[in-house]
């Protein structure tokens, strides 16, 4: 074993799993060769001699660096600062555990994590006061699509709402405010959660947090982070100042006096539009109404015309879009505004699809950047709001079959940033002894391994490595579910050591 943030020049005695198996002979144990952040060369153990500091993992399994698709690092990074409401059986039972809170330095209570929809009670303006007085609280749903605020909350941002509930772009501009914190407070949660991600074997994510990336990440850099690679998205409000910029996807994005060990992090991602809302604020947009709320179809939030115009300017301006659709009719308007401009790019969530839809991802190449946990997690909502869909609900196999690629992330701090879990809930489709939830959906393990990493272990790649302590092709989901990582390298550079 070495130490952290050691630069290794040869892996040695490991087995690789997943891109880059396909090219060995046999599973006998082999030493990975690195320089200058690179595969140098693959050979069979002690067949070359070994060059700089040998990592020696004794049998264990290498994989390509693993990445997180769809992150909103700030709000996943200061999510430690808030109260956890995962737990909490009812409105009622939400509102106590707040009272209890001790304000945040800025004078606000802030939890996160409710699921509004599974109580049997409903959050109202008076039941919150009651419980949390007049100091300023705000309660944060799962899907971060609907936040609940007291009259001293609503009363310090400028809002009014008879219940407390706002939603959607509302929702959102509370959380950007939230999230504002002054830089070296969400730069230092933003290096500690980057060392948690590098910890569950992450080297890249894309970040779609709702600030100007294109300032925070050079200067994060500048600071020290270099715990993985990342991808910064801007959204329709910074779009002409992104053009502007020039700022094109794929390109990076640093300043010349970057430490050595940031350099090469930071490209340019999409847009990232938001084109509807969420399953559990029962405003996704799909083809049949939520139960006991007929008129409800959930909300397209970009009118069609308006989404092909964004997707024509940023297609001009060399971006790519990432689309957040969620509902059927959503992911429908998404692939035709992918048809009508010829832009490139990814659909998020893809939670419910039309059968006639499948094919059309692989046809446009439109990616499927999907949450496999999210499935896991959602399960009973989707049996409780969805039941009268006729479209596919989280799909994965259905997707892959009809020929989309696919991306997996979590929509932290939705669900954890841990690849492992999305891998395991992609596999096996439960995270508990209930029997898998549509099984019919399931991926292999090889299928998970593709979505999650953008490199392969073969000479010229990146040194993007992860050394597991069990072998993922047969693992079990629990065991996949907490994969033991012994090792993550970045460009050759170690980002954790476990032990």
């Amino acid at each position: 074993m070495t130490d952290g943030d050691a630069v290794i020049g040869t892996i040695r005695a490991t087995r690789i799993v997943g891109p880059g198996r396909e090219f060995l002979i046999d599973d006998e144990p082999v030493d990975i060769h690195i320089a200058d952040g690179l595969i140098a060369d693959i050979a069979p153990t002690g067949a070359l001699p070994s060059r700089g500091e040998v990592l020696d993992v004794e049998g264990a399994w290498a994989v390509p660096g693993l990445w997180d698709n769809h992150v909103h690092t700030v709000q996943w990074a200061l999510t430690a600062e808030r109260a956890p409401l995962g737990h909490a059986v009812s409105a009622a039972a939400a509102a106590h555990a707040m009272s209890g809170v001790v304000p945040l330095p800025d004078g606000r209570r802030v939890g996160t994590g409710f699921r509004d929809a599974l109580w049997p009670d409903r959050p109202t303006l008076e039941l919150l006061d009651a419980a949390t007085g007049a100091v300023p609280t705000y309660l944060i749903n799962a899907d971060v699509h609907s936040v609940w605020l007291n009259s001293a909350a609503l009363a310090r941002e400028g809002f009014r709402s008879d219940d407390g509930l706002l939603r959607e772009t509302d929702a959102f501009e509370i959380s950007r405010r939230l999230n504002a914190v002054d830089a070296a407070h969400g730069d230092s949660a933003m290096r500690r959660a980057g060392e948690q991600a590098a910890a569950r074997g992450v080297t890249g994510v894309v970040d779609f947090d709702m600030a100007w990336g294109a300032d925070a990440w050079p200067r994060r850099i500048r600071d020290g982070f270099a715990a993985h690679r990342v991808e910064f998205a801007v959204y329709p409000f910074d779009l002409d100042r992104a053009i502007a910029a020039g700022l094109r996807t794929g390109e990076p994005h640093e300043e010349p006096d970057a430490p050595a060990a940031g350099r090469g992090l930071v490209h340019m991602g999409p847009l990232k539009v938001i084109t509807d809302g969420s399953l559990g604020t029962r405003t996704a947009a799909c083809s049949h109404p939520y139960p006991h709320d007929p008129d409800n179809f959930g909300m397209l939030t970009v009118p069609s015309d308006e989404l092909v115009d964004l997707l024509t300017r940023a297609a001009g301006a060399g971006l790519a879009v990432a689309v957040h659709a969620i509902g059927d009719r959503a992911v429908t308007s998404a692939l035709d505004a992918f048809t009508t401009t010829g832009a490139v790019g990814s659909i998020e969530h893809v939670q419910l699809v039309r059968h006639a839809d499948l094919a059309r991802f692989g046809r446009l190449g439109v990616v499927a950047s999907v949450q496999p946990q999210h499935a896991v997690d959602d399960r009973e909502l989707v049996d409780r709001l969805w039941s009268g869909q006729t479209a596919i609900g989280y799909p994965l196999a259905s997707l892959r079959d009809a020929g989309a690629e696919m991306r997996f992330g979590s929509d932290a701090p939705v669900a954890p940033l841990d690849p492992w879990q999305a891998i395991s809930a992609a596999v096996s489709r439960t995270e508990d002894d209930r029997a898998p939830w549509h099984p019919e959906e399931r991926i292999t393990i090889g299928q998970a391994l593709e979505a999650s990493v953008r490199t392969s272990l073969r000479p010229g790649e990146p040194a993007d490595i992860v050394v597991c302590g069990a072998d993922p092709l047969v693992a079990s989901g629990e065991t996949l579910r907490g994969m033991p990582v012994w090792a993550t390298l970045l460009a050759g550079r170690r980002t954790h050591a476990g032990s």
